[in-house]
């Protein structure tokens, strides 16, 4: 039986915390917070419920084969999960409203043709085709397995541009995200929907290679669901199974340093100068700051914004009074006038005048007080903390009011219901979570010559793995489950593991 510390409780630490304390592994979780989930958090207040972090689940077959491999039963035992639908409506800058189902690429054709005009959905829909292409050329390498060696030959970007013949030109073909939608998609509203899904993942459109057409392939493929009670019910579900699987958990303790010993992790050092020793450590954050060394060669693997941070989220929280209105959509984006522009601002490290907005209305008894109001959330993707003075008071909530503003699109009168408002922006996101500007980590996308390739979940240094968004096959909950699974398999199985079936 190995000793196995983790740093940190979020998402991926835990689940692989459960798979290596099934296999028979002593597993003990170090945890600087008071809880539990990471950047899945809850807001409670006068009966109103929220979720700071992700507030629906994509792939949730990551999460079902975690609760089968750790307990024989179904995710659903646990947590009510069920689809959303419609996935998602969009109202973008010139008034076009659409309601895309959920998990049907033929519903999805068929309600852009209707609102965008013939031709749109069929246009939508062979990007879909081309995506699908991407994904079955990419899958098992990104998602499944760990990084290769030789991670350069991801840099090739596995999506299948169509060639687009010039007059008296060469021919040309897509590259970038909004390539694609300028040249494939040829409707500025169809190029809106696929910069938001980028945008929405803390991805440049401008930059994103063309392999981010996965984004939406996943969505519209395998479906939008949500936990009943929020998403903070599935974190602790993961608690939960953890906790039967015999997992320690030490909240409120900082781990200062990874102790090291003739090239191995031999355990960490707590803030207060415990030493827990360990056979194996496995870091749910990035662990370069707790070791001596460098972690990876160089021309090895970098995380993603090595040489500029990536984004964060900038979230406003409405307490609601009056009823949510029948056939209200779960999810609503409301569309930026000019995506490309608003890139450029953020990714500049500057606020957005117009940024694109995602409203999220559950219909859930649990997140209101009674069904005379309603919990309304509200993101935009932001500049981190630091190029951005996100503690400025007066401007948190100056943005908050832009976002009110264009929220005002998804829900009847909204300025005029709001009780109450709470704001989170990405220095609170630092302060809880300890990354770096309260930046958000994007998943791993193939092409792009390997620049949004995130680190391995191995290193240099033995014994020690790294979990989470912050580490192959990078960001987003259903990567940081993926991530968990890789690691256990490393630990158990060391060099024989070829990843997850």
């Amino acid at each position: 039986m190995a000793r196995i510390a983790v740093i940190g409780a979020g998402m991926g630490a835990m689940a692989a915390a459960a798979r290596l304390a099934v296999a028979g592994q002593r597993v003990t979780v170090y945890e600087r917070a008071a809880t539990y989930g990471g950047s899945v958090g809850r807001f409670e207040r006068d009966g109103f419920v929220f979720d700071t972090g992700p507030g629906l689940l994509h792939l949730p077959a990551v999460y079902r084969d975690l609760f089968v491999k750790t307990g024989k039963e179904p995710l659903e035992s646990r947590v009510r999960l069920g689809q959303v639908d419609p996935a998602s409506r969009h109202v973008f800058a010139d008034g076009t409203d659409v309601r895309l189902p959920n998990a049907s690429r033929g519903g999805v054709v068929s309600a852009l043709d209707a609102a965008l005009g013939a031709g749109a959905g069929e246009r939508w829909g062979e990007f879909l085709g081309r995506a699908r292409d991407a994904w079955d050329r990419s899958r098992r390498p990104l998602l499944e397995e760990p990084l290769w060696a030789d991670w350069r030959v991801l840099g090739r970007d596995p999506y299948p541009a169509v060639r687009q013949r010039r007059l008296l030109r060469g021919a040309r073909r897509a590259t970038t995200v909004a390539e694609i939608g300028a040249w494939e998609l040829a409707d500025p509203r169809l190029a809106a929907l696929l910069d938001g899904y980028a945008l929405s993942y803390g991805l440049d459109p401008r930059h994103a290679p063309a392999s981010a057409a996965l984004l939406p392939y996943l969505e519209q493929t395998f479906g939008s669901w949500y936990v009943g009670g929020g998403m903070r019910e599935l974190a602790r579900a993961v608690y939960e199974r953890c906790l039967a699987r015999r997992v320690e958990f030490v909240f409120g303790a900082e781990v200062g340093r990874i102790v090291e010993k003739d090239g191995a992790a031999t355990g960490i050092e707590l803030a207060d100068g415990t030493v827990v020793e360990a056979d194996h450590v496995v870091a749910g954050i990035a662990p370069g700051p707790l070791v001596e060394r460098r972690l990876d060669a160089e021309g090895d693997v970098r995380p993603a914004g090595v040489d500029a941070m990536p984004p964060g989220r900038f979230t406003v929280l409405l307490a609601l009074r009056g009823a949510r209105e029948p056939g209200a959509a779960h999810r609503t984006v409301v569309h930026s006038p000019d995506a490309g522009a608003e890139a450029a601002e953020v990714f500049a490290g500057r606020t957005a005048a117009r940024p694109t907005v995602t409203v999220l209305r559950p219909d859930d008894a649990a997140t209101r007080p009674d069904d005379g109001h309603e919990a309304v959330t509200l993101t935009a993707t932001v500049a981190p903390h630091g190029p951005v003075d996100w503690s400025d008071a007066a401007l948190r909530e100056r943005y908050a009011d832009v976002l009110v503003a264009a929220a005002g699109a998804a829900v009847p009168e909204i300025a005029e219901r709001i009780m109450w408002r709470e704001v989170r922006t990405p220095a609170d996101t630092a302060a809880l979570t300890g990354a770096a500007g309260g930046s958000v980590p994007a998943p791993a996308l193939a092409g792009a010559e390997g620049r949004l390739l995130l680190p391995a979940n191995s290193t240099r240094l033995s014994g020690l793995y790294r979990a989470g968004g912050w580490a192959h096959p990078g960001g987003g909950l259903a990567h940081a489950g993926m991530s968990g699974a890789l690691v256990a398999g490393l630990i158990v199985e060391g060099a024989d593991f070829r990843g997850s079936r």
